[in-house]
């Protein structure tokens, strides 16, 4: 995927300014989408030379949005894992899940636990990852995966086809317009047709 937006303030997520100790590191942005459709996850696992992967999961099962919030980032570490990615920045939009996962929040609740526990574990398999927090609408991305994932029903165990992204410069009803062969614009006959009947 070669992401191309119109809107520079989307492709701004993946100009983090990065220091020289940074600069091997991949970025993972993860969020999660509830709504009464559905639950989804949504992630872009970004590589250090700008390589953007975006990844899509739909939860099958009932949950509260913070064990959503965990099951996000649970899925997407374990995605970074398969890739073999050993130093790792995760970016999230969830105070809750990030202070708790770098231990300055106490983790009560007892369907959170497990979700902590579980990702600690698989904090092992990196050499260095840390946990941030961002504003939502640094976020972007991943909340529109997200939000894709959770919008529609799929059969169990089927896969869809890969999405493709496209980015237009102009309407798409401009790409259906032929050329005239006398020369004149598409529009012409339509011209013609007005000023007559408006007795011009």
């Amino acid at each position: 995927m070669h992401p191309e937006f119109l809107d520079e303030d989307i492709m701004a997520l993946f100009e983090e300014k990065s220091e020289d100790k940074d600069r091997d590191k991949w970025i993972m942005w993860f969020d999660d989408a509830s709504n009464a459709q559905g639950h989804g996850v949504g992630a872009a696992l970004v590589s250090p030379d700008n390589q953007c992967i975006p990844f899509t999961t739909r939860l099958g099962f009932d949950c509260t949005n913070n064990m959503a919030e965990y099951k996000a980032c649970a899925l997407k570490i374990q995605l970074a894992i398969d890739f073999n990615v050993k130093l790792l920045k995760v970016y999230e939009d969830s105070a809750l899940v990030i202070h708790q996962l770098k231990g300055e929040w106490e983790t009560r609740d007892h369907k959170l636990i497990p979700y902590q526990a579980y990702i600690k574990k698989l904090t092992k398999f990196f050499d260095d990852i840390s946990f941030h927090h961002i504003p939502k609408e640094e976020n972007q991305m991943a909340d529109a995966l997200a939000t894709l994932a959770s919008m529609f029903q799929l059969t169990p165990h089927l896969d869809l086809s890969y999405i493709k992204f496209r980015c237009r410069g102009k309407p798409v009803h401009c790409c259906l317009i032929e050329e005239e062969q006398d020369g004149k614009p598409w529009y012409f006959d339509i011209n013609c047709s007005v000023k007559c009947l408006n007795g011009m």
